[in-house]
């Protein structure tokens, strides 16, 4: 695995993180998605410190998350069923 070592910045805050190169463009766009998100709930409600900024990004994220997981296991479900109806009649029909 080609790794390469980046230095990114949260909340005005450095991190140097060792990844893979294939990585690096989705952790930069995920770096300045997760800085706007900031940005947005600073400007728009009150906070204390960057900390509730971070909580409450991080409580979006997880909640759009555990959607998305929903959401895909439905897909799943619902598809998996149609497949079988489908697997089904064409079973019955090639008996035939």
């Amino acid at each position: 695995m080609d790794e390469i070592s980046i230095n990114i910045s949260i909340a005005d805050r450095p991190y140097r993180l060792t990844i893979s190169r294939e990585e690096e463009e989705r952790l930069r766009k995920a770096v300045l998605i997760i800085n706007d998100r900031i940005k947005a709930y600073a400007k728009n409600y009150a906070y204390k410190d960057r900390q509730d900024l971070l909580a409450m990004v991080a409580l979006q994220y997880a909640t759009s998350s555990l959607l998305f997981e929903s959401e895909v296991a439905f897909r799943d479900n619902h598809l998996t069923e149609k497949l079988n109806g489908i697997d089904q009649l064409l079973s019955t029909h090639f008996k035939q």
